[in-house]
């Protein structure tokens, strides 16, 4: 059984390697699914927001590890 928890957590070290960037991502996604509810006629406001949104957290995360 210590192997299966092993390789599933490498596996999922694959995909979230970085907790901060992954949570600050869902967040994006969660504020764009909010303003593509609330503004259904404006689908360039959240695509704006995705956009805009994941490139700063990118870039963010991008400077925080440049420090270390």
């Amino acid at each position: 059984m210590t192997a299966l928890a092993a390789a599933l957590k490498e596996l999922t070290g694959l995909f979230v390697e970085d907790g901060a960037l992954a949570l600050a991502v869902v967040a994006i996604v969660v504020v764009a699914g909010l303003s593509a509810a609330l503004l259904p006629g404006v689908p360039v406001a959240t695509g704006a927001v995705l956009l805009l949104g994941c490139l700063g957290a990118l870039f963010a995360n991008v400077m925080a590890a440049r420090k270390h």
